[in-house]
């Protein structure tokens, strides 16, 4: 299993447009994927979860991978945070 933090730097957090980007981006991963913020998990394939976590500007997340692909999908799914705004890793 790989972890890793992100702070989310993006004024309005994290809204739809990027946490759409993001949970396309590691959805092709074979690898469990999830986003963790103030003790709730989700899973990161999934927007309708991640949305629910309702998370603002600040706020300091958690990304874990456990499988064959964990590597290259935390990296990627770091890139896409980067990309989108949301967060400079």
């Amino acid at each position: 299993m790989v972890e890793k933090q992100f702070t989310i730097t993006d004024e309005a957090g994290m809204h739809a447009r990027p946490a759409s980007a993001l949970v396309g981006a590691v959805s092709k991963f074979t690898s469990d994927i999830t986003l963790e913020h103030n003790g709730k998990k989700v899973n990161l394939k999934s927007i309708l979860g991640v949305m629910s976590l309702g998370i603002p500007s600040g706020s300091v997340v958690t990304i874990a991978a456990d499988g064959a692909d964990e590597n290259e999908a935390i990296e990627q799914a770091g890139a896409v945070m980067e990309k989108e705004g949301i967060s400079n890793q």
